[in-house]
């Protein structure tokens, strides 16, 4: 049998698992009368804690949402689970989301069991990070304003800055937010075009100001994740090229992710790649590191850079055996 404490911790407990338990279920599971479990849940209730119960077949007893905040139980794998999510979470950038996941992280540390406290601290000295690039930095306040936005169907108006720095004042009707690759994008109707945009939510300029509400619009496809993929695809680029490699589709879609172009076979050992970037210095460096041979179709102009970068190239590794 629990002591009154300790039984109490564990109700709690149990209320945080699942949204409603059957009077009968949670005396099972506490060992106690009927009677000591009516006593307890007074107990939780004059300390604050908001504590539902209704009768009949589907009745039971439910923790509500209230001004008290109880405390959170976890039980060693939850709580290693938490740390390891708060871990990737706290490395991946500098923005707000991570300077909290760094916060909350050092809070987990402190109360964490020694034996999963242990645990952690070999998981982190077993695991090598490879280092990718950076996610841009992203305000935890506009995300969070621009997720309010959406659950609440009200209207935004913001600071939005282009691929060239310059800054227009955009009024949307968000739809939702879409994270791709550690990347947010905002999905929503722009009022001044009168048409479904994607805004990148790093370049949305603080403050987010909520205005009234509006009647939601029938979203600009049935899959909105799949939209802003096709948005923010390399047809979205300045420049567009079509390059032909001469190795099969299947290796090259190893190599390529979908986002970053369209292979289309021709034959069984060469495929034609259409793809777009930011630069054409930038789409002649990564066909290079693809490691399959091409040619370039169109644009010349890519074709001229991609012989400027082989130049370049042959004179570092010349220099390098000198």
């Amino acid at each position: 049998m629990l002591g009154t404490s300790a039984r109490l911790l564990r109700l709690l407990t149990l209320f945080q698992s699942r949204p409603i338990w059957a009077g009968p279920e949670l005396t099972q599971r506490l060992e106690v009368t009927a009677r000591t479990l009516r006593r307890d849940v007074d107990r939780l209730r004059s300390l604050g804690y908001p504590v539902h119960s209704t009768s009949g077949p589907a009745g039971g007893y439910q923790l509500g949402a209230g001004a008290a905040l109880p405390p959170l139980m976890l039980d060693n794998h939850e709580a290693l689970a938490v740390a390891v999510a708060l871990h990737q979470t706290a490395g991946a950038d500098g923005s707000g989301v991570a300077e909290a996941g760094q916060r909350a992280l050092a809070k987990l540390d402190q109360v964490l069991p020694g034996r999963v406290r242990k645990r952690l601290g070999a998981l982190r000295a077993a695991l090598v990070r490879v280092p990718t690039p950076a996610a841009p930095s992203v305000e935890l306040g506009v995300v969070d304003a621009l997720a309010a936005a959406c659950a609440e169907h009200r209207v935004v108006q913001f600071g939005y800055r282009d691929h060239q720095a310059r800054i227009t004042r955009r009024t949307v009707e968000p739809h939702r937010l879409v994270l791709v690759e550690r990347r947010w994008y905002l999905a929503a109707w722009d009022r001044a075009r009168l048409d479904w945009r994607t805004f990148r939510v790093d370049r949305v300029a603080a403050p987010v100001e909520l205005g009234t509400g509006f009647v939601p619009r029938a979203a600009p496809e049935d899959d909105v994740a799949g939209y802003v993929m096709r948005s923010t695809s390399w047809r979205s680029h300045p420049h567009q090229a079509r390059v032909l490699f001469h190795a099969p589709a299947a290796a090259l879609r190893a190599k390529i992710p979908p986002a970053y172009g369209t292979i289309t076979a021709v034959g069984a050992r060469r495929c034609r790649l259409e793809t777009g970037g930011s630069s054409l210095d930038g789409i002649a460096v990564w066909l290079a590191v693809t490691g399959f041979p091409f040619q370039v179709e169109s644009p010349p102009a890519l074709a001229q850079q991609v012989r400027v970068l082989g130049a370049r190239l042959s004179r570092a590794g010349r220099a390098g055996s000198s």
